[in-house]
């Protein structure tokens, strides 16, 4: 009896911080061979590895120190020159500094998505309150990269082909479990891409029914790039629906 009760002390010490970190290890620990031209961009195990871990403890410890329970908010997959540098999911490095005070080499730019999410969370109530509530990841936790025809890196998603998408399938689903089991409150997840990134999600919660509930919300690229007039009524769109959770 005793050691059961000090079992579950040390499981209740554990904070949502811990075990995000700790899924930050697992991944730096994945290898995923990608075929053709596709690799995989991964933060917590590149040459700015030591940074993104001081980055990371400092942002987590800072909004995740606790026991909360927490809705997920899903994106597809890093971008190359976002979280996939970062380690951070929709924060920029400008921000980031703001936060943790750590500047991230190569890397200082204030992107429109990102721009777009903190006035999401400024509406919301500022970022303290919204970490509070919400933890922001990817379906596909790592980021995509492909050399296109002229020898470039660009961003790619898991879903681009088949291949891509059946090859990273059992990595998503494990994923996506690991994260569940921080302490999310599974009755809604928040899908960023309305279309195919909502599409998958959809289909694995139909195979594994990790969520009662998924509300697909459109991307803010999408939004900033193509849709910048009517931003307002997205920006309201994004705020009703975490505001309305039941």
């Amino acid at each position: 009896m005793e050691v059961k009760k000090r079992v579950d002390r040390m499981t209740k010490s554990k904070t949502f911080s811990d075990s995000v970190l700790e899924f930050n290890e697992w991944l730096a620990n994945i290898s995923l061979d990608l075929f053709d031209n596709y690799s995989i961009s991964n933060p917590f195990n590149g040459k700015n590895k030591e940074q993104i871990k001081m980055i990371t403890n400092a942002f987590y410890k800072k909004y995740y120190n606790d026991n909360n329970k927490r809705y997920l908010i899903l994106g597809s997959s890093p971008a190359r020159k976002g979280t996939a540098t970062t380690g951070i999911p929709f924060e920029d490095a400008s921000h980031l500094y703001k936060e943790t005070g750590i500047m991230i080499d190569d890397f200082y730019i204030n992107k429109s998505s990102s721009d777009f999410l903190y006035d999401v969370m400024a509406q919301y109530g500022g970022c303290e309150k919204f970490y509070k509530n919400f933890f922001m990841s990817f379906v596909c936790p790592l980021g995509i990269v492909n050399i296109n025809s002229k020898g470039n890196e660009v961003n790619s998603n898991y879903y681009e082909n088949k291949k891509l998408e059946n090859f990273l399938y059992n990595f998503i689903v494990d994923s996506l479990k690991k994260q569940i089991s921080f302490g999310i409150d599974t009755s809604i997840c928040y899908c960023i891409g309305s279309g195919e990134n909502f599409k998958f999600l959809t289909k694995i919660n139909n195979q594994y029914k990790l969520f009662d509930k998924i509300i697909a919300l459109e991307h803010p690229r999408f939004i900033m790039q193509y849709n910048s007039k009517d931003r307002n009524k997205y920006l309201n769109k994004y705020i009703n629906a975490f505001n309305n959770r039941k």
